[in-house]
Parts: C-alpha cells; sequence; structure tokens
C-alpha cells in the first residue's frame, strides 16, 4: 500500500536540525496548551505518530527538556533554541511538531485554533483532554 499522506520538510530558525514528518491529519491536530510550560514556549503543534518524523541533519544539534512527571520529552534546537518538537504526554507514542518549522505552514494560516487544559492534564486528573478555549487570529488586511 502506498502511503498517501504528503511529507513535509521542516527545521528550526538556524537550519541546523533539518526533518521531514507526515503529519496524523494535516493541520485539524492544531492545538495550543495552558499548561505552564507551553503558555510560556508559545508554539502551536500539530500531531505525528513516533515512526512519521524522519531527522535528514542536526538531530545531534538537539537538546532535551523534561519537567513534572518526565513523560513528555520536549526537544530544541541547541544552536537557535527553537523548539522543533515534543514526545507528548497524553500521548506518548506521538509527537507535537511545532507548526512554525514546516516548510510553507504558519500557525497564522489558521483563523482558530484549540487551546487545551492542560493546567487540568487529563493524565492527572483521570478524564479526558478539555478544551479550554479558542485563540482566533483576523488579519488586519
Amino acid at each position: 500500500m502506498t502511503e498517501t499522506r504528503p511529507q513535509h520538510n521542516a527545521a528550526c530558525h538556524c537550519g541546523a536540525v533539518k526533518f521531514r514528518v507526515r503529519l496524523s491529519d494535516e493541520l485539524n491536530t492544531a492545538r495550543r496548551c495552558t499548561c505552564s510550560y507551553c503558555r510560556m514556549r508559545g508554539a502551536v503543534a500539530v500531531s505525528a505518530s513516533l515512526s512519521d518524523i524522519e531527522f535528514i541533519e542536526g538531530e545531534d544539534n538537539l537538546t532535551l527538556y523534561q519537567f513534572n512527571t518526565g513523560t513528555a520529552k520536549h526537544y530544541f534546537c541547541k544552536t537557535c533554541g527553537i523548539y522543533t518538537h515534543h514526545q507528548r504526554r497524553s500521548n506518548p507514542q506521538q509527537f507535537g511538531i511545532n507548526l512554525a518549522c514546516i516548510e510553507g505552514k504558519s500557525p497564522f494560516d489558521l483563523t482558530e485554533i484549540k487551546v487545551m487544559d492542560g493546567v487540568s492534564h487529563p493524565n492527572d486528573t483521570g478524564g479526558t483532554s478539555r478544551v479550554a478555549g479558542i485563540l482566533r487570529f483576523e488579519p488586519a488586511n
């Protein structure tokens, strides 16, 4: 069977880290999160299976940050500091990919982005993922 999902080129800001990724459901998984870390990071993430990312260059230039339970693994370029992806806490079989790292894509392409309730994370509460709100972008022109 032939893979029908498109493969996207992606990179950090300085280009030291380059990778290809197939997204689980293109931009339909775009989200932000309200947890303490994501609030400060401010990135929009989209989902990909662990097997759907291939590093072309600079995987050794990534650094890892973990906090709280240590389940989520957040990766950054050591040179420019850009967050490229993370192994998700709510689904460790997936990566969250920084949408802004994907060639030809931007968070500003989306008019609405779900914001997930990471303060009351489902792994802590025993509940299900909950949408905390919606971010909207309305271009001035």
